[in-house]
């Protein structure tokens, strides 16, 4: 409800005045009843006088909204209308309101700037969840956040997140497998089917278990039919999802589970880069400026040794893929003591790199 062109029928009137408090106040911006009066009038085109804006201000009270006022206590003349006599009476005046709101400014900026710098989340559905999280909070708000920046139309391609996201929602409710086809990037930089060696599209058939954000990305956790072990899949990479008949694979049958349930936080520890792969144990040699990003990356499980002015040694303990990628990301600051097959398959790497040259 924003403004109205004609005059509205006084029942309308408890609605009208919500709606006020909604878009112009807050702790900054306080409305006395006259206030509320003149935007009644000069908006919603509906004349109300204080006595039924106060009722109306109650009534919300009453309903359980969160609204805040102040009350100041004056000496008034008061007409009695059977005698016909004034007289000085105490009189409550009520000011100051305003409704207080589940989400503070910072918080919706917050959320807001999450959807903003999302990679997974198409243009338009960004831009969707923009607006309905500014309705949220006032027109204050609003011209604060006008000047943001909308991300790029071509953020993303496959439109089906959010359905995906509602199907493998009920999927797991449900305990049920689902099947889809999962999308790649090729040359004309437009998604397509992965394909098997005969050339048709193929079918992922798979347990979903959880789905998480990271590095921008949206990922299901889930297991491939074909094993007994953990997959990772973008979200905006999954098309034509289904939800099959058939019962989901328990995930303590699989053999990272250790016969528990998932420990979403453990798992998200032990997987920064999203790769699925099997737990190791490495040292790596790191220059001290490294010490923030090995935290930032691992944790602070990991053990600090060896210290002396040129670097330390770090020992950690996660998935062998994601401290490779550490490993490349940052060398020549940080090297692999520890396993002697990684040490070995980095050097490798290296010359191979360098043959290249």
């Amino acid at each position: 409800m924003k403004y109205h062109s004609t005059r509205q029928p006084k029942k309308m009137l408890l609605y009208d005045i919500l709606d006020i408090l909604k878009r112009y106040s807050d702790a900054d911006h306080r409305l006395s009843q006259k206030e509320i009066t003149d935007i009644l009038e000069r908006e919603y085109q509906m004349k109300a006088d204080r006595k039924s804006v106060r009722k109306n201000l109650m009534e919300l009270v009453d309903l359980g909204y969160d609204l805040n006022y102040s009350k100041t206590v004056r000496m008034m003349p008061v007409r009695n209308s059977k005698t016909g006599i004034t007289q000085i009476e105490e009189t409550e005046i009520l000011s100051d309101f305003y409704l207080e709101r589940e989400f503070t400014d910072g918080e919706l900026r917050l959320l807001i700037d999450s959807l903003l710098f999302s990679r997974h989340i198409p243009y338009n559905q960004c831009r969707e969840l923009v607006e309905k999280l500014e309705g949220l909070s006032n027109v204050y708000f609003q011209s604060r956040v006008s000047y943001i920046h909308r991300m790029p139309a071509d953020t993303m391609d496959n439109q089906q997140l959010f359905l995906n996201i509602e199907l493998l929602d009920e999927a797991i409710r449900k305990d049920r497998k689902v099947s889809f086809k999962y999308l790649e990037y090729r040359t004309d930089k437009k998604l397509h089917p992965k394909q098997r060696e005969d050339g048709s599209e193929r079918i992922y058939i798979i347990t979903p278990y959880q789905m998480v954000a990271r590095e921008g990305k949206y990922y299901l956790i889930c297991n491939y039919d074909k094993y007994d072990d953990i997959s990772n899949y973008r979200l905006d990479r999954i098309a034509d999802l289904k939800i099959l008949d058939e019962k989901a694979k328990p995930f303590k049958s699989l053999k990272w589970s250790n016969g528990g349930s998932l420990d979403l936080a453990d798992y998200m520890k032990e997987h920064p880069y999203m790769f699925a792969a099997d737990n190791i144990h490495a040292k790596l040699r790191i220059t001290k400026p490294m010490i923030g990003e090995v935290i930032d990356t691992f944790g602070k499980d990991v053990t600090f040794s060896d210290e002396d002015q040129d670097g330390v040694t770090v020992t950690v303990y996660n998935n062998e893929m994601a401290i490779e990628e550490f490993v490349k990301r940052y060398m020549p600051d940080v090297i692999v003591l520890e396993p002697e097959r990684l040490k070995k398959a980095f050097v490798s790497d290296v010359n191979k790199a360098l043959e290249k040259i």
